[in-house]
């Protein structure tokens, strides 16, 4: 079992920066990846980073790749994003979900943990 808790989302500017928290808690984290998606209204889920618990690789969606990081604090068993040069089309809801594999995956019903969200605006 797997919780986790999303926060930091705020109403930002268009080309501000912001910094996502998603605290994790659980077993055997190092067997997990765990992912941001992002949410508009009236579109599908979609995969923006992930990070993988024990070697700390990385995969960014194409929309974020230059602009978000996501990186991981050991300490606190919390993994951020990043977000720089914010754009309007950015705004959504952010997700942190978890998946027990060694590969990782970029749609939303493969994973079996979510978090409740954190909403990010961005006024243009």
């Amino acid at each position: 079992q797997v919780q986790l808790v999303e926060s930091g989302g705020a109403l930002v500017q268009s080309g501000g920066s912001l910094r996502l928290s998603c605290s994790v808690s659980g077993s055997a984290l190092s067997t997990y990846w765990v992912t941001w998606f992002r949410q508009a209204p009236r579109t599908e889920r979609e995969f923006v980073a992930a990070i993988k618990w024990d070697t700390e690789d990385t995969y960014y969606g194409d929309s974020v790749k230059g602009r978000f990081t996501i990186s991981k604090n050991n300490v606190g068993n919390t993994v951020f994003l990043q977000m720089n040069r914010l754009k309007p089309e950015d705004a959504a809801v952010y997700y942190c979900a978890a998946r027990q594999a060694r590969s990782v995956a970029l749609t939303p019903p493969l994973y079996g943990y979510w978090g409740q969200g954190t909403q990010v605006t961005v006024s243009s």
